[in-house]
């Protein structure tokens, strides 16, 4: 597995997902060693959630209904206040928003441009996977942030609740048209890869890349069988 945290330019290939069981015999660890400097962290995620927020209006707007419209208004209402919330921390530490934002836009909407999907319902199960993942990711990755900063970017990230809503709306549209289920798998199991290298990407890696590994290897193994998971309660075969 630690071969998929090695960076590339070229498409990481689908992984082959751990166990239903792995998650419950991992110990639940953070990445406070790898953590990146507070401004470095604040922009680089504030970023995200920016382009998590463009990603839902986007979803929005190609709604098929009024009430998949509404809901993932307010899917991405609730992506705008963890931004909001993000750029609170940055005033309160007297960072220049933008100069610490600007160095992660390219990055991060090159992203979302791999993510985005072929059509509605591929966009919606992107935003599924790839902000439930990245969540989970930067509130471990946060472990090594001054206590006040960590806490209040971990309330910032759980604040409303994003995973129900996308999940709803997925689930309702394999239940009207069971032919996407196969469809939506594949391209789920695809996010992962691109999904893993935005959040490596975020990580301070040291000479000593074996004892890096240690560390990134358990974490990132939870992650994806929350992946994973998060696929079984949409029938989804990871």
């Amino acid at each position: 597995m630690v071969s998929w945290f090695r960076r590339s330019r070229l498409r990481t290939p689908a992984p082959t997902l751990p166990s239903r069981d792995t998650a419950t015999a991992a110990t639940r660890v953070d990445l406070h060693e790898l953590t990146p400097a507070t401004d470095v962290f604040l922009g680089h995620c504030a970023a995200l959630h920016l382009t998590f927020f463009e990603q839902l209006s986007h979803a929005v707007a190609n709604a098929p209904r009024v009430a998949e419209k509404d809901a993932l208004a307010q899917a991405a209402a609730t992506a705008l206040a963890r931004y909001r919330g993000l750029v609170a921390e940055m005033e309160r530490l007297k960072l220049d928003t933008t100069a610490v934002m600007e160095p992660h836009l390219a990055s991060v909407q090159e992203f979302e441009r791999r993510t985005m999907g072929a059509d509605w319902h591929e966009q919606v199960a992107s935003a599924h996977v790839t902000i439930g993942f990245l969540t989970d990711f930067w509130v471990r990755l946060g472990a090594g942030l001054p206590r006040e900063t960590r806490e209040n970017v971990e309330t910032a990230l759980r604040v409303g609740d994003l995973e129900q809503p996308l999940h709803g709306i997925v689930e309702k549209a394999i239940a009207a048209n069971p032919r996407l289920s196969s469809r939506l798998a594949l391209w789920c199991r695809r996010l992962v890869g691109d999904t893993m290298l935005q959040a490596r990407s975020a990580l301070v890696v040291h000479t000593d890349r074996a004892r890096d590994e240690e560390q990134i290897e358990p974490v990132f193994t939870e992650l994806i069988a929350e992946h994973t998971r998060r696929l079984d309660r949409l029938g989804l075969t990871a």
